[in-house]
C-alpha cells in the first residue's frame, strides 16, 4: 500500500496551512518509514551507549501494539489518503493530509522499533493477544484467542463504498469511518500508554491517544456541521 504523503497546494502555488491546531509534527511518512530505523541504530551505537537494552519478547505489550497498531493505523492512513485525493473540501483536504502524515510517521517509529527488538513487522496471529482478557470488546491475554478484527476498523465493503462515493457524501461517510476508527483504537492506546515496557512505547502511545482525541472533537463537529451523526461503535 502506498503511503504517499504530498502537500496538495493551492492555486496559488502555496501549500495549505491548517486550519486547526496541529497536535501531531507533519513528517514525511515514507521517508520515515525507510530510515527511522537507520536513524535510532546508529543513535544506539554512538560513543557512550556500552550496551544495549533488552529488547521486549514476542509477546509483550510493545510487540504486540507496535504490530497491531501498525495495522490500524495503515488502514487510516489508507482512508486518508483516498479523501485528500478526491475531497473538494480545503477543510476535508487538509485534515486528511494531516492524518495521513502524521499516522505514516507513527508507522515509521513502530516498524522501525520492531525492526531493533527482531521482531515480525506485523502480527502473526489474532490481533490485540498483548491486552487482558476483561477489557470490555478488546482482545485477551497472552496465550489466548485475541481478535480478528479490531475494534474500529472499517470492512472491506465499507472502503468499497468509501472510494464509490463523492462530493459531500464522500465527506461524510470519511469523517464516519475515521471517527469510528479513532475511537476503537482508545483502549489500545491506554493500555499501552500504561502498560508497555519501553518508555518511548508508552510516550509514543499517549501522544497518538491525545492527538486521536482532540482529532475525534474535530470530526465530531464537522459531523454536525454537515447535518450528520457519527457511526455506532464497531
Amino acid at each position: 500500500m502506498s503511503l504517499d504523503a504530498a502537500a496538495h497546494p493551492d492555486s496559488t502555488g502555496t501549500e495549505h496551512q491548517p486550519a486547526w491546531p496541529r497536535y501531531v509534527l507533519v513528517a514525511g511518512g515514507a521517508l520515515a518509514l525507510l530510515l527511522l530505523g537507520a536513524a535510532v541504530g546508529l543513535l544506539l551505537a554512538l560513543p557512550g551507549s556500552s550496551s544495549t537494552p533488552t529488547a521486549p519478547g514476542p509477546h509483550s505489550v510493545d510487540v504486540g501494539f507496535a504490530q497491531d497498531m501498525t495495522v490500524h493505523h495503515e488502514q487510516a492512513v489508507q482512508m486518508a489518503t483516498w479523501e485528500r485525493d478526491h475531497t473538494t473540501d480545503p477543510e476535508l483536504r487538509q485534515l486528511a493530509y494531516d492524518m495521513e502524515s502524521g499516522q505514516s510517521r507513527q508507522i515509521g517509529h513502530m516498524q522501525g522499533w520492531l525492526g531493533l527488538w527482531g521482531a515480525s513487522s506485523l502480527p502473526t496471529g489474532p490481533f490485540m493477544r498483548w491486552m487482558p482478557a476483561d477489557m470490555p470488546g478488546h482482545g485477551s491475554s497472552a496465550g489466548h484467542t485475541g481478535v480478528t478484527h479490531m475494534p474500529g476498523m472499517a470492512t472491506d465493503a465499507e472502503l468499497r463504498q468509501l472510494r464509490a462515493t463523492t462530493g459531500k457524501p464522500l465527506d461524510v461517510y470519511f469523517l464516519q469511518l475515521m471517527l469510528r476508527h479513532h475511537e476503537g483504537g482508545t483502549a489500545m492506546l491506554s493500555y499501552a500508554a500504561h502498560a508497555a515496557s519501553q518508555p518511548d512505547v508508552r510516550n509514543l502511545a499517549a501522544q497518538m491517544l491525545t492527538a486521536q482525541t482532540t482529532e475525534s472533537q474535530y470530526m465530531r463537529h464537522l459531523l454536525a456541521a454537515r447535518g450528520a451523526t457519527p457511526l455506532p461503535p464497531g
